[in-house]
């Protein structure tokens, strides 16, 4: 019997924010695979190491939890707009799926340093030293992204003293801005409401907030679902009744938002919405050991991600809770104090995160102008990905 060889392809392992991800240039990936599809979809899988019943992806890529299952194709912009474009896929771990319905802000800030790496950016507009301004296209939400990244030499600058919380070493820092982060295509809140009562059926009736930000998002308050809001991982991720809980409010969360018709459709739909809690300040430590305390933030957020607590915060979530907090009235705004807020500093798993929004009020309707933030991000390695297709 015999076999045919693996396929190499030109790939670039990168770390983004505190996610890790493949990227391809899309003129290097086989040419089936340079269409959406089931080729692009199965050589993403292979990749990654998905589907894998042992969710350890020990024969991929992937490092077995959603911050690190990730991928990512950019190509050149021709819209005389953006200079380039990004498309992200994030794959499942256990099943053979890759979700292609919304972004990864921690990744979006390694797109323009990858792209200057990569020669998708004309030369001729990058400085020498100094900061260059890279505007990407994010396809898969349809919206402008903003990276400003730091040249020396004419080379992107990878190392600095820029700390995030979640990532052992410093770094330069990128600062992303989302424009217009929220889906004009569907309202900001598309209940119409800053508040619901989301009830779900077994679990209970509880008041939530659905914003369509950065990322579909649903909060609701930690104490309203038997949580404190200081939890690291452990605390839920080894806890499958309460993971099934959470996956049953975000199903019931998506349906109310519109974004699935029926509520299986929610498991084809897995990287959004997202499902966060949120409280008041309270002083924990972090799952690095390192002390928060209740005075150095404005609020604690814990979020999901692909069916387990994240480890830190998803870049598109932060979006999610920039704009939520600039909204008074919004449960995220409450937990912070409530008022007119530009930007809030919240505690996650893994430390803290500071995020602002511009919003402003048309009429009786809500939208964000931006939300910024800063990552950093490194190239960890480049080369070839061997793959069995």
């Amino acid at each position: 019997m015999t076999f045919a060889p693996q396929i190499k392809v030109a790939a670039t392992y990168m770390r983004g924010g505190t996610s890790k991800g493949v990227f391809f240039r899309l003129q290097d990936l086989p040419a089936a695979c340079q269409v959406a599809g089931e080729a692009r979809d199965n050589l993403l899988l292979r990749v990654i190491g998905s589907p894998d019943p042992y969710a350890k992806q020990t024969d991929g890529m992937g490092g077995a939890t959603s911050s690190t299952s990730k991928t990512v194709i950019l190509s050149k912009a021709d819209d005389g707009k953006h200079d380039v474009n990004y498309l992200f896929g994030q794959v499942a771990i256990d099943k053979a799926f890759v979700d292609w319905s919304g972004n990864c802000g921690n990744l979006s800030c390694a797109v323009g340093a990858f792209a200057i790496h990569a020669g998708l950016v004309d030369k001729s507009t990058l400085p020498k030293d100094g900061v260059a301004i890279i505007s990407i296209w994010q396809q898969n939400i349809g919206k402008t992204i903003v990276a400003k990244v730091p040249m020396t030499n004419g080379e992107v600058q990878e190392t600095g003293d820029f700390e995030l919380d979640g990532v052992t070493f410093p770094a330069a820092e990128i600062e992303l801005e989302f424009l217009e982060p929220a889906d004009k295509s569907a309202s900001l809140f598309p209940t119409g409401n800053l508040v619901d009562d989301l009830e779900v059926p077994d679990v209970g009736t509880f008041k939530a907030t659905m914003i369509n930000s950065g990322i579909p998002t649903v909060f609701v308050n930690a104490e309203d679902i038997g949580y404190q809001g200081t939890e690291l991982q452990d605390d839920i991720n080894n806890d499958d009744a309460q993971l099934a809980r959470f996956e049953k409010i975000r199903a019931y969360g998506a349906l109310k938002m519109g974004l699935i018709r029926k509520l299986e459709d929610a498991q084809t739909r897995q990287h959004t919405p997202k499902i966060a809690f949120v409280s008041q300040p309270k002083t924990y430590a972090a799952s690095s050991g390192k002390q928060i305390n209740s005075t150095d933030i404005d609020l604690l957020v814990r979020a999901m991600s692909m069916g387990k607590l994240h480890h830190a915060m998803m870049g598109t979530a932060a979006v999610a809770i920039g704009t939520a907090a600039a909204i008074p009235g919004t449960l995220v705004n409450l937990a912070a104090g409530g008022g007119d807020r530009q930007n809030v500093r919240f505690g996650h798993p893994s430390g803290t995160l500071k995020v602002g929004a511009a919003a402003s009020k048309e009429g009786d309707q809500w939208c964000v102008d931006k939300a910024i933030m800063s990552r950093s991000a490194r190239i960890l390695m480049e080369g070839w990905v061997r793959v069995p297709f």
